[in-house]
């Protein structure tokens, strides 16, 4: 198992982003949370096989349709064990 945290940059609140993502990862069978900053990004913690991350990762690079990703940031981060699914907040 792996984790990965992404920080997402530009429209990208008030366009169904943190729950589009929510699906996605549920549908990849990962774990963690996408939630809103203070700063207009969204951040994004994903755990679980590396390959469903990666096509996570490629599908934050444009998100949902109404949404206008300007840039992800990513790193890797402690898998957080006390997860058992994926959350929004």
């Amino acid at each position: 198992m792996r984790a990965a945290r992404f920080l997402v940059g530009g429209k990208v609140q008030g366009v169904f982003f943190r729950a589009s993502t929510r699906e996605q990862a549920l549908r990849l069978g990962l774990r963690g949370h996408a939630r809103n900053l203070h700063d207009g990004r969204v951040e994004v913690v994903a755990a679980g096989d590396a390959a469903a991350i990666e096509t996570l990762a490629q599908w934050l690079r444009h998100g949902p349709p109404m949404a206008e990703v300007m840039s992800v940031e990513r790193s890797d981060v402690d898998e957080p064990g006390d997860i058992a699914s994926f959350s929004i907040g």
